[in-house]
């Protein structure tokens, strides 16, 4: 295979994964809105479904949210019936968070379909084939989780946003200057 021809495949399946990535999010808004969450809480519940029962620790780590963030999505998530705390035996003092029977029910709604389908075609595929979109998605994983841990490293690009209600000087309109709204 020529050079130039190897980097327009390699090209075309960026842009695939690219595509890819973007029809995932647009099936898990869609999901999100349905069962009245947000994004951040269908990320933790989707964890809790595929991963069973965890520690909060352990749950905060895989869905890259600090405790406190976590916190707060655990306590939406109790409050919509998805997930709740249960007190581990024999340690009683620690605590882990558990998808309701309900949670995932609707989950297997929602997914179960594309699973199933998803499954259907890779069972088209050699386990040679199989083994090597194994590998490919695993090394794509741990980049986006490295290229995720790099970008939270940094400072933020963007100044935070304005208090409602509150004007800055930005936001006042020079004398003179024609008043839009």
């Amino acid at each position: 295979m020529s050079n130039d021809l190897h980097e327009r495949r390699a090209a075309e399946v960026a842009d695939e994964v690219a595509e890819f990535q973007s029809a995932v999010d647009v099936l898990d808004e869609a999901a999100a809105a349905h069962l009245g969450l947000n994004r951040t809480d269908l990320r933790v519940l989707g964890l809790l479904v595929r991963r069973g029962p965890l520690t909060a620790g352990s749950l905060a780590q895989a869905a890259g949210l600090s405790p406190g963030a976590l916190t707060t999505a655990v306590d939406r998530l109790e409050r919509a019936g998805y997930a709740r705390r249960v007190r581990a035996r024999p340690d009683r003092r620690r605590v882990r968070v558990e998808s309701t029977p309900r949670a995932r029910r609707l989950s297997a709604a929602l997914y179960g379909p594309v699973g199933a389908a998803g499954l259907a075609r890779l069972r088209r595929y050699s386990d040679a084939e199989l083994a090597l979109v194994r590998d490919f998605l695993r090394e794509g994983r741990r980049l986006q989780e490295a290229h995720a841990a790099r970008i939270r490293a940094q400072p933020p690009a963007a100044s935070p946003p304005h208090r409602r209600g509150r004007r800055t000087p930005a936001a006042v309109p020079a004398a003179g200057a024609p008043v839009t709204s």
